[in-house]
Formats: C-alpha cells, structure tokens, sequence
C-alpha cells in the first residue's frame, strides 16, 4: 500500500518497501514465482516487442502518446486515479491491438470508446456453452473480448484471474460460442463447477469496462 514515511527501499522481515512516480509503498515481501507457462511466454514476447517498438519512436511520435496518456484516467487499488505515461500508453494500445490480430500503431491514435455490453446470458452444461449478450449485432469496427476464470468451486464468489479467451469478428451477432475453445484451454465444464466471465467490446485498441458474470455449470 502506499505509505508517507522517509524514503527506503529493501526489505525488513516481512515487509518490501519501494518507490515509484506516485511516490513511496509498502507491500508483503514475497518469494517471485516463474513458472514459465505457455501464456506468460506470450507476455513477456509482447513486452519485449512493446520495448523495442517504443525505442524506436520519434520525439514527436513518442510526445504524442504522452498527450493521449494524459487523456486517459484510471484507479489503482486504492481508489486513487492517476493518468498513462506515454510509454503505458504505447503499451496499453499495441496489446490490444495485438490481441485482436490488427497492425500494431507508431503514431497515437484518436481516443474511442467503445459502448459497454449491456447485458450477458450464459447457457452452461457439460456439452454447451454460449453467451447471449446485447447490444446485437455489435457496432461496425467494434469485436467483442471474452475472458474467463478456470472452473471454480460453486462456494467462490469472487474471481480475480480472466483470461482472454476469444475475440469476435468485427459487428459480430449474438450469441457467442465459446465451449470448444473453453474446453481446448480449461478442459470440458464439469457440472457443479462454476465459471467467471468478464466481456469487452473492442475498437481501435481501445476496450470498454467490463460486464461480469458467472454461473454454475448444470
């Protein structure tokens, strides 16, 4: 957490402090975990990717994506809003991009937004899984990024890990059938199990909020 206290950096018994550009922080030390999964591979690609494409930016190009940072606002974990750097925000673009299968960009774009998905159905069972979601069909350049959860215990009520599993194709109807890749990445739904999922609409590298559901395979 973010504390006011003389600068330090290093950890005391169980407690790590540092510092970064929105000042100094403590947290629980902890033991870093590599457990070199397929997906993290990924991860790391694209940051290496994201690096080198950012070094290779002009002063204009790169002062650019500082303007379109600033534009855009977020909160951390303690309700404290802040804006991008250029650089995250060089990043935050490119990896949707990325995910969607579109060019990456040099220049920074215009902001869009896209509209949230207002509503999401699950049909869920052990040979079934589809989400009926509106609005439908989804607006011209606009896909839909589903993420899931592994299957859970039906007890848990919250959920923190999604993982991107499909994007649609571009004004794609309603609904989305997801069972084959579900089951390709997690394995078949087990009844009594349940499933998070959290859906985004997508355009120009720009994501809407999140709609989030679950539900209990039957």
């Amino acid at each position: 957490m973010k504390v006011l206290d003389a600068p330090s950096s290093g950890s005391q018994a169980g407690t790590t402090r540092s510092h970064n550009r929105f000042g100094q922080y403590a947290r629980s030390r902890s033991i870093p975990v590599n457990p070199r999964s397929t997906q993290q591979g990924v991860v790391r690609a694209r940051l290496s990717t994201n690096a080198a494409g950012w070094r290779t930016l002009t002063a204009n190009q790169r002062a650019g994506w500082t303007d379109l940072g600033i534009s855009i606002n977020r909160s951390d974990a303690l309700g404290q809003s802040y804006d991008l750097t250029g650089f995250l925000c060089y990043c935050m673009v490119n990896n949707n991009r990325s995910a969607a299968g579109d060019a990456l960009l040099a220049d920074a774009p215009g902001v869009i937004t896209p509209v949230n998905i207002l509503t999401a159905i699950l049909t869920l069972t052990a040979a079934a899984f589809s989400i009926a979601y509106t609005a439908t069909p989804l607006a011209a350049a606009t896909r839909l990024f589903t993420y899931v959860s592994p299957q859970r215990s039906p007890g848990i009520n919250f959920n923190g890990d999604f993982r991107l599993l499909a994007v649609s194709a571009a004004a794609a109807a309603s609904p989305a059938n997801v069972f084959a890749a579900y089951s390709a990445k997690f394995g078949v739904p087990v009844v009594g199990n349940k499933i998070f999922v959290a859906m985004r609409a997508y355009n120009g590298g720009f994501l809407s909020g999140a709609f989030t559901t679950n539900q209990v395979v039957a």
